[in-house]
């Protein structure tokens, strides 16, 4: 028995390995049910630390102990369940709980890929993964009050460690770190009912989802109450706000929004993120235990099959550069091998034996044959539901603007193949704030940016009149939650013959700026159809900042005024062309509005920190908007309290 300094019993991990022990055990016993004291005697582990559990001291000690690695393996997709046995009171404690694998009522799904789906696969995993362990913290804090900074994502499945054993070397992939960045600085989500229909939503903090809610006319939060909470204290404080004065100091900075041009600025997606990312492939590697668990359900999904021990080295750790990281990584397959496959020394425990190995083969060619898992390969396989979510997920990262365009076809193609396994209507809706789907014609407008092409477009102007117009795309930027292009129409130089007269340069004064109107800037929305076009020859297209671009389109906007409580609020650096001025303790922030129900919806986002505006035909719309969702939230109260 390990002892600490303070005499006080702690766990002995000689080998790294008691997870896979408390696997091996509990599969071998299944389907029969296992009593604290039955696995603590059979892990060895466990019984070298605590023995017999003569004491309190050590069924405490065990009792923790067994609780994070029964909590390890559900982390991969291992569940164990617990019981409390009929002739046992809840008194009695860890002595007479009991457990077991949970298998599930339906068999798992196995799937075949191919190599080149393995990088698609590991984004829409990471993807599904992160909503699905925050959906663990949901559920677990209906038994106990967690803090409301606790990710959360309600009424999702848990994700399953069997994926690896169908889709090998998935773990040794390298996920972008734009969609990293992306879905980690996402750590909250809820339940949202847009038109009847129920969307996992992602979201960065309380105010993010009041802006979603708001931008979905209809749209209501189902779940959590927290996330309910928090949007009615928006709408309270909402209706709240005061009408601002307008004048202007004589100083303030601009601030300018990222976007995609043809100067190659940094990122490919159209909007900013601040947040910290964590390693991802330590996300999908993970440690040698990890690393040995995805190996011992890929070899329970192969019985009987032959693989190198370079081939499992290759999958299961990553390629390698130089002869001598070949030999480490074979190696360490090598031993992975040797600890699954090995017994106690006094033979009365399960140990980790899950598998017999064909040594002589293993010894002589260096091939690993397995056979008899203890029944694991009843593990191996996607469940239902983590499939629904991993479809979700593909068909996400194809329609939204967090992959390049070649890996966003690979996720399409990925979609296609995996719907055909799940039942009509099970595929969960999912959405991260800021990345709805791109409007239609998004990805010829982005190509035509790359390739300095110029595109042949017919679209829909502000009278509904449909148009075909040879321009040159410089930009794109997203204003107001809307996808806009800044195109270039003085392309008569670059046109070929036959699409010159589609040029058409409009050369008359712009009123918000005084220079002729070269440049037009239209939602890509109402682009209806559009073709890539060779030019003749290059164009010189100046680089003009997104804060004056837009005074080429907002001839009509609404001039706005918006004071906070206090400066440096990270919201305002999303508004694209607002200039900001010092103001008492606060900031003043002055832009032009094109639609009001986006600033509306902007500022009830914001009304913790947002105290007044202008004009006073915005202020009256923002109130009225809040006090209407008061409303209609208090209405689906009282609906709910007359149901019950």
């Amino acid at each position: 028995m390990a002892e600490g300094s303070s005499g006080r019993r702690r766990f002995s991990d000689k080998w790294g390995k008691h997870e896979l022990d408390v696997l091996a055990v509990l599969s071998s016993a299944f389907p029969q049910w296992l009593t604290s004291r039955q696995i603590a005697q059979r892990v060895k582990a466990y019984a070298d630390s605590y023995g017999e559990l003569a004491d309190q001291a050590a069924k405490a000690a065990f009792a923790k102990q067994f609780q994070r690695d029964r909590a390890k393996l559900a982390a991969m997709g291992i569940a164990i369940e617990s019981r409390q046995p009929e002739y046992s009171s809840k008194s009695e404690g860890q002595d007479f709980a009991s457990y077991r694998l949970q298998l599930g009522d339906e068999p798992r799904v196995r799937l075949r890929f191919e190599q080149e789906d393995l990088p698609i696969l590991a984004a829409a995993n990471y993807l599904a993964r992160s909503m699905s362990i925050s959906s663990r913290t949901s559920q677990e804090s209906v038994e106990r009050r967690s803090s409301r900074t606790t990710p959360r994502v309600p009424q999702t499945p848990a994700p399953g460690l069997g994926l690896d054993s169908i889709a090998p070397g998935l773990g040794t992939q390298t996920i972008p770190d734009a969609l990293v960045k992306v879905i980690d600085s996402r750590r909250f989500a809820a339940t949202v009912d847009v038109d009847g229909e129920h969307l996992n939503v992602a979201y960065a903090d309380s105010d993010d989802l009041a802006m979603f809610v708001l931008e979905h006319p209809g749209a209501s939060i189902v779940n959590p109450q927290e996330a309910v909470d928090a949007f009615h204290r928006r709408l309270t404080s909402a209706v709240t706000i005061t009408l601002a004065d307008t004048s202007e100091g004589d100083e303030g900075d601009t601030v300018v929004s990222p976007t995609i041009s043809r100067q190659g600025d940094e990122g490919d997606a159209p909007q900013q993120q601040t947040s910290a990312h964590k390693n991802a492939a330590a996300f999908q590697t993970g440690s040698e235990v990890d690393r040995r668990l995805r190996l011992m359900l890929f070899l329970s999904a192969h019985l009987g099959e032959e693989f190198s021990l370079a081939e499992l080295a290759e999958r299961f750790i990553g390629p390698t550069r130089t002869p001598e990281e070949t030999r480490r990584a074979v190696a360490a397959i090598h031993k992975d091998i040797n600890t699954l496959t090995t017994v106690s020394d006094d033979g009365e425990m399960a140990g980790s034996q899950f598998f017999d190995i064909d040594w002589s083969l293993l010894d002589s060619e260096g091939i690993v044959s397995a056979t008899n898992s203890l029944g694991l390969e009843r593990l191996a396989g996607i469940s239902q539901q983590y499939l629904s979510m991993l479809t979700a997920s593909a068909s996400y990262l194809a329609h939204a603007p967090l992959l390049p365009d070649r890996q966003r076809s690979q996720a399409e193609s990925l979609y296609l193949r995996l719907r055909q396994h799940v039942r009509p209507g099970e595929t969960p809706w999912l959405s991260l704030t800021g990345y709805e789907l791109e409007p239609r014609s998004f990805s010829v407008v982005k190509q035509a940016i790359d390739t300095a092409s110029l595109l042949d477009m017919e679209y829909t102007d502000g009278a509904g009149r449909t148009r075909r117009k040879l321009v040159a795309p410089a930009k794109i930027f997203v204003d107001e939650g809307v996808y806009y292009a800044a195109v270039w129409t003085d392309v008569a130089q670059a046109a070929p013959e036959d699409k010159i007269p589609l040029v058409s340069t409009d050369m008359t004064i712009n009123r918000a700026n005084g220079l002729p109107r070269i440049w037009q800037v239209l939602r890509i929305a109402r682009i209806e159809h559009a073709e890539l076009v060779t030019p003749t020859t290059s164009l010189q297209i100046p680089d003009v900042p997104v804060g004056e671009l837009r005074k080429w389109s907002f001839d009509n906007g609404t001039a706005a005024v918006f004071i906070t409580d206090h400066g440096g609020l990270p919201f305002i650096s999303t508004l694209p062309g607002a200039r900001v001025e010092k103001y008492g303790e606060g900031e003043k922030v002055h832009l032009t509005v094109s639609s009001d129900s986006w600033f509306v919806a902007f500022c009830i986002s914001h009304a913790r920190h947002i105290v007044s505006v202008a004009p006073q035909t915005l202020r009256t719309m923002i109130v009225a908007r809040a006090q209407r969702e008061l409303s209609v939230g208090q209405q689906d109260a009282s609906a709910a309290s007359d149901v019950d």
